[in-house]
């Protein structure tokens, strides 16, 4: 009788490690500064459960200052800090692929092989989803519940070309900066879908920074650096499609990676195939991936941990802080 050998395939720690310098560390979002990882997040998807408490500390206020005098018997009236709790939801995941000895044989090249080559991008390709997903979620709770105080939409449905007025442009995109008002500069990155950075670069509005050999290192509009991404949401209506174009301050969204029991193995079925052999390699993933300022509800989660489609739906997210501190703006628009 054959003994499964986790030899056979692979050798799980170099795998791993292979694998953790390369997800999600190279997604533009990360680079960016977007997303920040810390200890405390890293803490916190290790401690097990569904959910996690972010507490935070409220500012002070701005009732006026007391005015002195010299009355003994006049008592000032000390004034509290209140305090506000994030709720943070833990993503427990999984894949695995499989692979029959024969389809390699036949093919005359090595299937599992490929598969080891391209794990890390498909989960950079998850987080990065599951991050727009969050986004999509947060604008829509926005405009449900917030009164769209982060959004500026003038994308419409109408029949038809779209307006000046209905696309991107300088005028759109300040309306949409200016959601944070005097903290509008806490904003250093916008990502749009690349139908809006085509309109973009028609209306050299582009600026390239260089390195010292002249080669291309980053885009940026209007000192903002563009991060181009086709899973930016785009929702397809009757007649046209509405971009949503994301501004993003630095650590608008914190991380943590968790430590799943065991976070790849393979298995070698010898009897499967009819004795041809088949190899299964599996591959899992704790991540804290949370929106500042935002309470993740979890009004509409059916699973133990959620979907995209639960992470982008308006109900599972609340706001918890005002406008002005969270480092997020959201401009729609036809293209």
């Amino acid at each position: 009788m054959a003994t499964t050998q986790l030899a056979d395939i692979i050798e799980p720690r170099v795998f791993l490690d292979y694998q953790t310098n390369n997800t999600p560390e190279k997604t533009a979002f990360y680079t960016s500064g977007v997303v920040v990882r810390n200890d405390l997040l890293d803490a916190k998807a290790n401690s097990g459960g569904k959910t996690v408490d972010i507490p935070f500390w409220n500012d002070l206020g701005n009732s006026e200052a007391n005015i002195s005098n010299d009355d003994p018997a006049s008592l000032s009236t000390p004034e509290k800090i209140t305090a506000g709790d994030q709720i943070a939801r833990i993503a427990y995941l999984n894949k695995s692929w499989s692979t029959a000895d024969l389809a390699s044989e036949i093919a005359g090249s090595d299937a599992m092989g490929r598969i080891k080559t391209r794990t890390d991008a498909y989960w950079q390709r998850q987080w990065q989803r599951r991050l727009i997903s969050s986004v999509t979620g947060v604008v829509r709770d926005n405009i449900a519940n917030d009164a769209g105080d982060m959004v500026n939409d003038v994308g419409t449905d109408a029949v038809g070309a779209p307006a000046v007025g209905e696309v991107f442009s300088r005028a759109n995109f300040t309306k949409a900066a200016f959601t944070l008002g005097d903290a509008f500069e806490n904003t250093g990155v916008i990502a749009v879908h690349s139908v809006v950075y085509k309109r973009m670069v028609d209306n050299d509005d582009i600026d390239f920074i260089r390195d010292s050999a002249g080669n291309i290192m980053f885009a940026t509009y209007m000192g903002k650096t563009i991060i181009v991404d086709d899973g930016m949401p785009a929702i397809a209506g009757t007649n046209r499609i509405k971009y949503t174009s994301v501004l993003f301050g630095a650590g608008a969204f914190g991380y943590g990676e968790g430590s799943p029991q065991v976070p790849v193995e393979a298995f070698r079925a010898p009897n499967q195939g009819n004795g041809g052999g088949v190899e299964t390699l599996f591959t899992r993933q704790t991540w804290l991936l949370h929106p500042s300022g935002f309470k993740f509800t979890s009004a509409s989660v059916a699973g133990f941990t959620p979907t995209q489609a639960e992470l982008a739906t308006a109900t599972n997210w609340d706001r918890q802080v005002e406008r002005k501190n969270v480092p997020l703006a959201f401009l729609i628009t036809n293209g």
